[in-house]
């Protein structure tokens, strides 16, 4: 579902603009042309959220064949079941989380 999500991602960046504006005013144009930069700017960001997201997934998967998923990198304990749930690519657990902060 992540890695579909990303593909689409993608897809509309790579797809080129085609809005019509050709014969419209350059006002329109200028606008129109602003808005589709803006629209590529958040597009670019949501798939690079997507794109760690798969990756911090990845590390995880990674993580459960060594045996380490689910222990805290910073104080070694078991991170607690609920935030595995919440954030299941979490290596730290909530106690490591909040002294960061």
């Amino acid at each position: 579902m992540a890695r579909e999500e990303f593909l689409d991602l993608t897809n509309s960046l790579s797809s080129p603009n085609s809005n019509g504006t050709e014969d419209t005013s350059g006002t329109y144009k200028t606008l129109e042309d602003g808005s589709a930069t803006l629209e590529k700017e958040q597009l670019n960001q949501l798939a690079a959220r997507q794109k760690k997201f798969i990756e911090n997934l990845e590390a995880a998967l990674v993580r459960i064949e060594n045996k380490t998923y689910g222990i805290c990198r910073e104080t070694g304990k078991l991170i607690q079941k609920e935030r595995l749930r919440a954030v299941p690519h979490a290596t730290l657990s909530m106690e490591a989380k909040l002294k960061q902060s």
